[in-house]
């Protein structure tokens, strides 16, 4: 697919590549990995479809296995103000263990930093904790149960160019 509307470059390595797709798209992991049981309509975020948000897939041949949003969105907690907020990342099962997530994540962040960001920042799973830490991410606040879902963290990484 030729979406575009950022001027991303793709990255492509071995079979591999990571390039911009649109919300619609990233349902079709984010359903799978973050709401498997509940209606596709759960994985649709506020500011999805705003001009400024970032949907990146991460693709296996022509398979997508794996995406991520990036939403302008600031945090209370956090001083600075060109924020972004990581959303609905996730890559499927299958797919899991192999640094893809990382992968996907770097991308984004090398993304965001010629846009000028300060931080990027998330609300963890619980079981995501130890992969957002060994990404750089720091836990900020404490803990909270968000209803169907279970405990997340606040983390956030500041990057800079």
């Amino acid at each position: 697919m030729n979406y575009n509307p950022y001027n991303i470059l793709f990255i492509k390595t071995s079979n591999y590549n990571i390039k911009p797709i649109n919300s619609e798209e990233a349902y079709k992991v984010r359903h799978p990995v973050l709401r498997e049981g509940k209606p596709i309509e759960s994985c649709v975020f506020d500011g999805d479809d705003f001009e400024t948000t970032i949907h990146l897939g991460l693709y296996y041949k022509t398979k997508l296995v794996g995406v991520c949003s990036f939403l302008k969105n600031n945090h209370d907690a956090i001083s600075e103000t060109a924020q972004y907020q990581l959303r609905g990342m996730a890559v499927l099962e299958k797919y899991q263990g192999k640094g893809l997530g990382n992968s996907i994540l770097d991308y984004g962040e090398n993304l965001l930093k010629k846009k000028d960001s300060q931080i990027i920042w998330c609300n963890a799973r619980e079981v995501a904790v130890y992969f957002y830490q060994k990404c750089g991410y720091s836990i900020i606040g404490q803990p909270f149960n968000i209803k169907y879902i279970g405990m997340h963290y606040i983390m956030q990484k500041k990057i800079l160019k």
